[in-house]
Order: C-alpha cells, then sequence, then structure tokens
C-alpha cells in the first residue's frame, strides 16, 4: 500500500502501516546522529529537558552536506540506523513515533518500537540529493557545536521512505534479502 503522512504522526495511522508499504512524508520532522544522540542521552541522565520535546515526533538519521546556493539543504541521504539503537528505546519510551534511516534494528529497539506504538522508515541510500529535494526548510534547533551532527528540525515535503518495521514488530529486512 501506499500512504501520505503527516509529521508529526497520527498514532492512528501508524497503527494501519504495515512493513513494505510505501509513504510520502510531509511536515515537521527532525535530524540527529550518533553525537546529537548522545548529547540527548546525557541530558536525560542529568534529569534534564531535552531541548525538543520528541513525544510523537520523528527522528531522521542523516547529516547533511552543505547547501548549494539558492538551496535549503545539501545532500541528505540516510545514516546507518543502528548506531543510534543504543539510546532509541529511551527515546521511544519518551514518546518518539518515527525513526527514518538506513539498515537493520536491534531486537531492543523492536521491543521498544512495539511498546510504544513507533515505526522505522528506510529511505534511499545513495539517494540524498534526491531526498534533500523533499526539504523545504532546514533549522538547527541544538548542539550547534556538533556541525552537521547538530539537532535539526526540518520541513519536509512528499518525503518518500519504505515502512521497515511497523508498531506490530513485522520486520521486512526478516522477510526479504534487501538487508
Amino acid at each position: 500500500m501506499e500512504y501520505r503522512l503527516q509529521a508529526p504522526f497520527d498514532p492512528e495511522e501508524l497503527k494501519k502501516l504495515r512493513a513494505g508499504d510505501t509513504v510520502s512524508i510531509s511536515g515537521v520532522i527532525y535530524v540527529a546522529r550518533d553525537a546529537a544522540h548522545k548529547r540527548m542521552h546525557e541530558t536525560l541522565g542529568r534529569g534534564e529537558a531535552l531541548p525538543v520535546d520528541v513525544n510523537g515526533q520523528t527522528i531522521y538519521y542523516m547529516g547533511p552536506s552543505p547547501a548549494r546556493e539558492g538551496r535549503v539543504i545539501g545532500s541528505a541521504g540516510p545514516t546507518t540506523a543502528s548506531r543510534m539503537d543504543k539510546y532509541t528505546p529511551e527515546l521511544l519510551d519518551l514518546g518518539l513515533k518515527g525513526m527514518i534511516g538506513k539498515g537493520k534494528r536491534s531486537q531492543a529497539v523492536k521491543d521498544a518500537m512495539v511498546r510504544n506504538g513507533a515505526v522505522y522508515f528506510a529511505a534511499i541510500g545513495g539517494a540524498g540529493a534526491l531526498l534533500s529535494k523533499a526539504i523545504t526548510a532546514s533549522e538547527v534547533v541544538a548542539y550547534e557545536d556538533l556541525g552537521t551532527e547538530a539537532l535539526r528540525k526540518l520541513t519536509v515535503e512528499d518525503f518518500p521512505a519504505i515502512v521497515v518495521i511497523d508498531a506490530t514488530g513485522d520486520d521486512l529486512y526478516q522477510k526479504t534479502a534487501l538487508s
């Protein structure tokens, strides 16, 4: 099936998605990679609030290249998601509803996804220039000192992705040889 989704996502809409469905995402999503995830984990460990409320939100694992003249952002291809796996269950338990990246996820992440009704989407690796065309705004919201790994807020329009792990835990990578 093909779905058009508005981010932040309606939890009821996420329940309808199945591994293998294609989606077109519009709205606001956040970008965070390894260093930003580590910093968020440390912030929570100190009992402090995160710089953004992740409840109901989606994080895209990506580090953009510099924007060319006249563009909002440079190449915006996905990063391997498993690098964030040690931090992800904590964010899912805070209400994170979507993640976009590439590659497999750990069992701990899958369990937290099922527990929290979240979905993992894959973006096409190697298509960063194409994906950047779906990004209409980009703003650093925290951790500016991390450069390309800063926490960013993106506005996207018709961002293409595939449901890899749905809210029931069904994993497309386990069904196919795509991994």
